[in-house]
Parts: C-alpha cells; sequence; structure tokens
C-alpha cells in the first residue's frame, strides 16, 4: 500500500561517515558512563549492565528496527543501516511503523539513562565524590544531547522520518 511508505524525498541518501563515527563515539561513551555509574554500586549490576546495553543497542534493535528500515545496506546517521545488513537479512519497509522494535527502542534508551541515573545518585548519597559528580553530569549532558540535540538534527534529515513514530521532526 502506498499509504503505508511515506519517504520524505529530500532527505539525506547517506549520511557522512565522520557523523556516523561521531554519533557511534558518542553512543559507546553514554554506554561507558552508564557502566561507571552502575560500578559505583555493584560490579556485577555494571557487567549486566553493560552487556545489556551492546546486546540491545548493536543487535536486537538492529534487527527488530534497522531491517525494515530505507537506510538498510546504507550510511544513516548512526551506520546502523550497513550494520544491519551485515548481521540480518532485509526486512519489509511497510513493517517498519508497527515493529516492536519501534516501541522498544525508546524503552532501551530511556533504560540507558535512567538506570545509571538512579544508581550514581543513590552512590553519591552513600558516599560522595566529586568523581561521581562529574559521570553524574556527564550522563546527564549526554542523555540530554542524545534526546534533543541529536535526534533533532538527525531526524530533520532524515528519509524515514514522515513514517518514523520516534521521529523528533514533526510530521508534514
Amino acid at each position: 500500500m502506498k499509504e503505508d511508505i511515506s519517504i520524505y524525498d529530500q532527505g539525506i541518501e547517506q549520511y557522512s561517515k565522520v557523523t556516523v563515527i561521531f554519533g557511534n563515539f558518542m553512543m559507546l561513551l553514554w554506554i561507558a558512563l552508564g557502566t561507571i555509574a552502575c560500578r559505583f554500586l555493584c560490579g556485577l549490576v555494571a557487567w549486566i549492565y553493560l552487556a545489556s546495553a551492546v546486546i540491545m543497542v548493536y543487535v536486537v534493535l538492529r534487527k527488530l528496527v534497522c531491517t525494515n528500515c530505507y537506510y538498510y545496506g546504507k550510511w544513516c546517521a548512526m551506520g546502523w543501516g550497513k550494520l544491519s545488513a551485515l548481521l540480518f537479512k532485509k526486512g519489509n519497509i511497510k513493517d517498519f511503523k508497527t515493529s516492536i522494535g519501534v516501541k522498544l527502542a525508546p524503552l532501551t534508551y530511556g533504560l540507558l539513562s535512567i538506570i545509571p541515573l538512579i544508581l550514581v545518585v543513590i552512590s553519591i548519597f552513600l558516599g560522595f565524590s566529586i568523581f561521581k559528580i562529574v559521570i553524574l553530569v556527564l550522563l546527564l549532558l549526554i542523555s540530554f544531547y542524545s534526546g534533543a540535540i541529536s535526534r533533532k538534527k538527525t531526524c530533520a534529515q532524515c528519509k524515514m522520518k514522515l513514517m518514523c513514530p520516534g521521529s523528533a521532526e514533526p510530521k508534514k
């Protein structure tokens, strides 16, 4: 059905490799900071957070979201279309809007921030240190950057913005 597929024609065909590298650097920094924040309370929790974050971000969501995306096999803002094509066979773009992945993604990214933020705050109450405050501030900054600035910038240029429920760009 034609109405199910609304590609933004003025969107970027492929994002620059600089954008991809920077985006993944920020994602890995986010995961690293979250792992450090979790480590303040418990090493096992930190390892579970790290493994869960990497598996969810770089495998599960790539299967559930990227296989049905216009950018499958291409350089999207994060390069995940290329990663997805290396790991999984192509899905159907018609399934993008209704895939469980587009519902799971906000939860995943929310938990990437919320869990370490809660744990670092608890750890500050249990034993104050400047390093914990630095990690807390960095986590807040990277969460804000990822959720507001980066999403707004990349969604504005994305070919999927008209059909993506997670787009930070208003539908026109």
